[in-house]
């Protein structure tokens, strides 16, 4: 198991902390050119904030140099500034686009009309944020001279650093726990949220964001690039037990993915493309699919992150229309 550290800015943390609905955020960086590779998804992402030396001076209730909340790593993406407000609005930890383009012009100096800068997205779901007199210590090893985020890999740390985030990582999910850190460990995370309510999927931004990075911005079918009309489907749905994970998902313009969702259009294990003749006999049209039938469709570079077989063969089992 890994844990991270991530030092937030003072706004950022209080915006976020007094909307306690917002449980999917974006703690962008301002230059988008650095991966982000410490975490895998599910693993634990702490929020700490600057000591006092390192910010403004904010009134003394202000928790300087204390762990304030944390949630679990979704993904990394480099996103358009533009694109960051689209798919995580408030979550950004701003009120408006303007206000977020104002502050990342402090960082990277002003921006001009059209300029649309690259950012660094951390993207982390299930978020909390402790109440200021329930704010935690940093890390035992976590030097008061430290002002840059640090990454922690469990299985090799003294047992105060272990129990120190076991106990904070409890916090998180609200129940005591007791991890077993010389394995990996994730947590996969409800698909729904209260069951007594409307579903609600939790994550959608961020499966949104990883599966448009993964198939580099074009459309797994058609080969589109135009941004507006790409969307991330999944390929076994969340009513029907699905999941957001990259390997459940394709991105596909909005109309492929409605005759995907409609069973119009599969892919088999093999990822070749599937048309329905329910197509062609209900409509008298869909030429444009029939001509590319067999076809295997465009895949992430990373094998891993290829679209899971038992999930297509559930799709084709299960929605795909074959006669």
């Amino acid at each position: 198991m890994r844990a991270y550290v991530g030092v937030t800015d003072d706004r950022w943390y209080r915006f976020l902390a007094d909307r306690p609905e917002l449980t999917e955020v974006n703690f962008w960086r301002p230059g988008g050119a650095r991966e982000f590779r410490t975490l895998s998804a599910g693993e634990p992402f702490i929020f700490k904030t600057h000591r006092r030396g390192r910010t403004r001076e904010i009134g003394n209730d202000f928790p300087y140099d204390r762990v304030v909340g944390g949630g679990f790593f979704s993904g990394f993406v480099p996103l358009r500034l533009s694109e960051a407000w689209e798919l995580f609005g408030l979550g950004n930890g701003v009120a408006s686009l303007e206000q977020m383009r104002l502050l990342v012009g402090r960082y990277r100096g002003p921006l001009t009309v059209n300029e649309d800068p690259m950012l660094g997205c951390v993207l982390i779901r299930d978020t909390v944020f402790f109440p200021v007199e329930a704010a935690a210590g940093p890390p035992p090893d976590f030097s008061p001279s430290t002002v840059q985020d640090k990454g922690y890999d469990l299985e090799t740390e003294p047992a105060t650093t272990v129990a120190y985030f076991q106990d904070l990582v409890g916090r998180l999910l609200g129940t005591s726990m007791a991890v077993d850190l010389a394995a990996p460990w994730q947590r996969t995370g409800p698909v729904y949220g209260d069951p007594r309510l409307a579903p609600q999927r939790l994550g959608q931004q961020a499966f949104q964001a990883v599966v448009l990075r993964a198939y580099q911005r074009r459309c797994a079918v058609t080969g589109d690039r135009i941004r507006p009309v790409l969307q991330a489907a999944h390929i076994r749905p969340l009513p029907a037990g699905g999941e957001h994970r990259l390997d459940n998902g394709l991105l596909l313009r909005s109309d492929v993915h409605t005759l995907y969702d409609r069973g119009y259009l599969g892919v088999d294990p093999q990822y070749r493309l599937l048309v329905s003749p329910r197509l062609r006999d209900e409509f008298g049209n869909g030429e444009q699919f029939y001509a590319h039938a067999g076809d295997r469709i465009a895949l992430p570079q990373r094998r891993g992150d290829h679209p899971n077989r038992e999930f297509l063969e559930w799709h084709l089992d299960e929605v795909f229309r074959a006669s």
